[in-house]
């Protein structure tokens, strides 16, 4: 069901609302089942409280970036031109779903590709907001945060030849995008002054939050292949939000668990040949060095040099993957590079990573908006990460 939301009656609305409780089919439990994998080889450094904003940027970082883009740094304004270039060619939204339906094997539906599609919006105006201290833009993110989190309900299939498990992946998706931009929204402050996210509508995104989890991620199957890694940043950014080292805690473990799946001892990715595409093992790459990025921003940078380097040697086997040296030849140097591919590059700085970020420097967001996008802006030679 679309619901329809004026732009003005919905702050109206939303004012008078009083956050309320979701009901949790399947909530957080002390620790994930892991099937019959162990998690070894690194662990996360014991967190009793969380850096904020702290899912992939920090107050320093954006402050950076910032500064950069407002002085007139050329190469900043470039890749700052891709956040306004996709504020522009999207519509802001005045109404929101309270039913998603998703497909499987890229079918889709209105909800679907506009939660994907907000999601993406939401984060670049929360940067646009960080780079002008426009209030404008802070209340324009607050709009789409808000309603989503108040509309929402529930996740449906699209059709009979959908995996039903679907939904807990399109949530792993979309939800850490979210996350980042209510990160921002709710504890950057330029100049000292804050967006002005009120506490009632903070209280009722932590709402969606814990039902997009427990209903939904926590579902997510031991597929051994991106579903995993993305469910565990997902959970980790939706735990540094909630402030729950437990949350966060689950989140790693399970993206920890499947790191050797993803990325094997030599660095070959396997989903690249599986799955007959350049697309699905960057799902992968782009989940597990956000998750390292997020540890790292926490005080943990382990996830990075975890299990022998996975992640780097990972981005090894990409770059052979560009050049057709894998065996299966399904990237060209034009095929989509990810933007995790220049959070991996900020942290490592290999040759490797350097060769895949020019192929298509400034790095924007890919067309399917899973993850979220704008790296080149918020990570290119962002030391302070």
């Amino acid at each position: 069901m679309n619901i329809k939301v004026s732009s003005r009656l919905l702050y109206a609305s939303l004012f008078l609302l009083t956050s309320f409780q979701i009901g949790c089919s399947k909530p957080e439990m002390k620790t994930l089942p892991l099937a019959d994998k162990s998690v070894a080889a690194a662990s996360a450094a014991a967190i009793t409280t969380f850096v904020h904003p702290g899912v992939l940027n920090t107050q320093a970082s954006l402050e950076q970036v910032a500064a950069e883009t407002n002085g007139g740094d050329v190469t900043r304004l470039a890749s700052y031109q891709k956040v306004l270039d996709y504020i522009n060619s999207h519509d802001y939204p005045t109404s929101f779903y309270a039913t998603v339906v998703v497909g499987s094997n890229g079918a889709s539906s209105p909800s679907k590709s506009q939660i994907r599609k907000d999601a993406e919006l939401v984060y670049a105006l929360a940067l646009r907001w960080t780079k002008t201290g426009n209030a404008t833009y802070a209340q324009q993110a607050i709009g789409i945060l808000n309603g989503w989190s108040y509309t929402f309900q529930n996740y449906a299939l699209l059709n009979s030849s959908t995996n039903a498990n679907q939904p807990a992946l399109e949530a792993s998706w979309t939800t850490p995008s979210f996350v980042a931009a209510a990160e921002i929204i709710r504890y950057y402050k330029v100049n000292g002054v804050g967006a002005g996210w009120s506490d009632a509508d903070i209280a009722q995104f932590s709402n969606y939050l814990n039902n997009v989890k427990n209903n939904y991620i926590n579902n997510i199957p031991d597929y051994s292949n991106n579903w995993d890694v993305s469910a565990g940043y997902a959970k980790m950014a939706i735990g540094i939000f909630l402030n729950s080292t437990t949350v966060y805690q689950n989140g790693y473990n399970l993206l920890l668990a499947n790191l050797n799946d993803v990325i094997a001892a030599d660095g070959t990715c396997p989903e690249l040949c599986d799955r007959e595409d350049c697309v699905h093992y960057q799902y992968s790459l782009t989940a597990v060095a956000y998750a390292a990025e997020l540890a790292k921003i926490q005080g943990d940078s382990s996830l990075w040099t975890a299990n022998g380097n996975r992640i780097s040697k990972g981005y090894d086997f990409m770059r052979a993957a560009y050049a057709r040296t894998t065996g299966c030849n399904y990237c060209t140097t034009s095929s989509t590079v990810f933007p995790g591919t220049e959070v991996a590059y900020n942290h490592l700085k290999t040759s490797n990573l350097k060769y895949l970020r020019e192929l298509q420097d400034p790095l924007g967001v890919t067309s399917d908006n899973t993850f979220l996008g704008f790296t080149s802006y918020t990570h290119f030679n962002v030391p302070s990460l």
